[in-house]
């Protein structure tokens, strides 16, 4: 009887513990929606900047120069969100449920069942 118990309290734990990595994953997807949006906007905020640079010192919004320095100043910005995102990324594909292995534990008392 105890080891029914013992069983049913593993499926009980595994349901939460796979609750609990649901939540911890949306957790991190929000995290990464509010990343996002706040790096859009700083991008668009530094290019603007930069943009009314150009245009007050008298340049031209076309100039090669000016497309190299602007995607290199939106690729400095973004770079420390590209990383956070990766590392995110790595946080989901780790975030597991602890799952509780009942064929294998009855397997492995299967003499004291049968015997």
């Amino acid at each position: 009887m105890g080891q029914l118990v013992s069983d049913i309290t593993e499926i009980l734990d595994y349901k939460e513990s796979k609750k609990d990595a649901q939540k911890q994953r949306q957790a991190i997807l929000s995290q990464m929606a509010v990343d996002k949006t706040e790096k859009n906007n700083i991008i668009k905020k530094a290019l603007a900047t930069q943009r009314a640079k150009y245009g007050a010192s008298g340049r031209a919004s076309s100039g090669i120069t000016e497309g190299a320095v602007l995607a290199r100043l939106r690729d400095e910005t973004a770079a420390p969100y590209v990383e956070k995102d990766k590392k995110n990324l790595e946080k989901l594909r780790n975030i597991q449920p602890k799952k509780s292995n009942l064929l294998q534990s009855l397997l492995s008392r299967f003499d004291k069942i049968v015997g």
